[in-house]
């Protein structure tokens, strides 16, 4: 018996094949062979039967969209840990920037999710800004269907507490959307609200399901494994080298810090920062325990988990003492009903109410107001968390595996009457020692990153403490041996005491690792000279560099620098590129869409 063509499933090769075969099999081989596949179809069947009943089917009430707007990279990582627990109550999740979602998608999703903190003084972070122009734009489309729960992220130090979480919540209620969930507004320590207000989101979710909850989707989870530590678990990182930059005479102390990762199995890249859960100055701390009324031996409760530590204890690790916000002077009114601080708060004077608090610590607020509380207990119960401090790493894991260095400037200064310190900066230059150990985690931030393409040119603006993510760019391309062209803008005080990293600039310039660097001291003439000048003597070649499909990174002071360097950059492509000012603004724009404009600014 022979198969044919016509009257079978298989084509003329596969036909003569088994037709080959069939001429040398025995008939017992071939009842084998009519049995084995009888089985294996069956087997099959039973299969596809079991992973048919086994997965649930996905409903349009299942899936769940979540874009984050991240400066720094809180938001993004918020955003895989909402991923992770929706996913396992059996939810179908997509996580993307905003600027890498398309805004017409809204349309076709039902459930969203929006995760975005707050930048400098209530704008978007720089990955939320087109998507935010576009739903208060007049393409902004009705979202009837669409149901929505916002997580704003933000500093109550700031006056535009949360703004941008805000405006999102704001506007999707106008454009018709239904809230899944309230709004909940983060300060810097967010970690147990925003837990909080996800475990709020899921339960909306599930009861808002007619069908009953889905079940767990294991097969969706995208989590990797990854180090035990982290934010909420930091690992203690041992001081190999605690130094000062800067030299005799200078007015600034920049320290370098390198600090020892081995055994934590933390990694991170170029770009990314590394946060450090500071203490507070001691003096700060006895300076308080000598003006209240309870002993430093106090016990208090610091969490919703009962952990309890002494009132010194706690004023030194746990409690934030050396900011004064808005909320806190309320919960403060709460307890002293105090008439002059009354007046404070109801003051409609914005500038006034500014004035005060800026450069004042809680000390300063017993002194003027008085002691508030019936008990220690009560006392901290209105302040906030001392918050991580976030320093952008300044070297390559590849090139200095285990480790990670730090570029930090020590903050000290004068307001009203007192000398002051930066918490975590003389922490940091003051108090810790080659050997000491202190709490650390990674921050990932994806919207500073070097180019795939290593033949990519790359534009580096960094002046002061702004050049640390540059040296560890520069330190990557070296290990990896990057072809692209770079060229970096440095600048500070003076060129003796205050050039950072000279001699490794000077290295890297010599081996070709760095193709240029333009230099500006502002204290060494009788003009002062930025970087933003260098920029503009050099702004014919910088132009053509961005034609050429440079990429452009800024990196430190977000009040002055950034927003400096940003106008001159929309004056240099304006003239180099003979457009208007309205294009040179679109074409700068256009840059950080295609991810070629990259700011890491604070």
């Amino acid at each position: 018996m022979q198969i044919q063509v016509g009257n079978s499933p298989f084509n003329q090769e596969q036909v003569e094949l088994i037709n080959q075969l069939l001429a040398t099999l025995t008939d017992s081989q071939k009842i084998w062979l009519s049995g084995f596949f009888s089985g294996s179809l069956s087997r099959d069947s039973e299969t596809t039967a079991l992973s048919n009943k086994e997965q649930p089917t996905m409903t349009v009430k299942d899936e769940i969209t979540i874009l984050y707007g991240s400066q720094t990279g809180n938001a993004q990582g918020l955003s895989k840990k909402a991923q992770e627990e929706l996913e396992k109550n059996g939810f179908k999740v997509t996580v993307a920037a905003m600027n890498d979602f398309k805004p017409n998608q809204l349309k076709k999703i039902n459930q969203l999710l929006i995760i975005v903190s707050t930048h400098g003084e209530g704008d978007p972070p720089d990955n939320a800004i087109i998507f935010h122009e576009f739903l208060y734009g007049k393409r902004a489309p009705k979202l009837e269907h669409l149901h929505y729960s916002v997580l704003a992220l933000g500093d109550s130090s700031y006056e535009f507490f949360c703004q941008v979480g805000k405006e999102f919540d704001r506007k999707l209620e106008e454009l018709g959307a239904t809230r899944i969930y309230p709004r909940f507004d983060c300060d810097l320590d967010f970690d147990e609200p925003a837990q909080e207000w996800l475990e709020g989101v899921i339960k909306s979710l599930k009861e808002a399901n007619p069908d009953g909850e889905p079940q767990a989707l294991k097969h969706l989870s995208t989590s990797q494994t990854v180090s035990a530590y982290s934010r909420s678990n930091p690992f203690k990182a041992e001081v190999l080298e605690n130094l000062n930059l800067n030299g005799k005479g200078s007015n600034k102390e920049t320290r370098h810090l390198e600090l020892s990762l081995e055994g934590s199995g933390l990694t991170y890249k170029p770009g990314d920062s590394l946060g450090i859960i500071p203490e507070n100055d001691p003096a700060l701390v006895d300076s308080l325990l000598n003006v209240l009324k309870w002993g430093a031996d106090e016990s208090v409760i610091i969490n919703k988990q009962g952990d309890i530590l002494s009132l010194k204890e706690a004023l030194t690790r746990h409690y934030e003492i050396t900011v004064i916000t808005k909320p806190l002077l309320q919960k403060v009114q709460e307890l002293l009903q105090h008439p002059n601080l009354d007046k404070l708060l109801e003051t409609s004077n914005e500038t006034t109410f500014r004035d005060y608090i800026e450069g004042r610590d809680l000390l300063d607020l017993i002194e003027d107001f008085g002691i508030w509380g019936d008990s220690a207990q009560e006392f901290v119960s209105v302040l906030r968390k001392i918050p991580p401090r976030l320093y952008s790493i300044a070297s390559s894991y590849e090139a200095n595996p285990d480790e990670v260095h730090l570029t930090i400037g020590t903050v000290r200064y004068s307001a009203h009457g007192k000398n002051r310190k930066g918490v975590c900066s003389t922490f940091c230059a003051e108090r810790i020692s080659i050997g000491d150990k202190i709490p650390v985690f990674i921050q990932s931030n994806d919207n500073f990153r070097l180019p795939d393409d290593p033949s990519t040119p790359i534009i580096m603006v960094g002046p002061g403490t702004g050049v640390a993510p540059f040296r560890a760019f520069m330190q990557e391309r070296e290990e990896t041996g990057a072809t692209g062209k770079s060229w970096m803008f440095f600048g500070d005080q003076h060129f003796m005491t205050d050039f950072l990293y000279q001699t490794e600039w000077n290295q890297w310039l010599n081996n070709e690792v760095l193709t240029k660097m333009s230099v500006a001291f502002s204290r060494d003439g009788a003009d002062k000279i930025y970087v933003q000048h260098r920029m503009k003597e050099h702004s014919k070649e910088l132009y053509s560099w961005l034609e050429e499909g440079a990429v452009l990174y800024i990196c430190g002071d977000e009040k002055n620098m950034a927003k400096d360097v940003h106008e001159t950059l929309i004056e240099i492509i304006a003239k180099e590129g003979n457009v208007s000012r309205a294009i040179a603004e679109e074409y700068l724009s256009n840059l950080q869409q295609l991810r070629r404009y990259q700011r890491d600014v604070y």
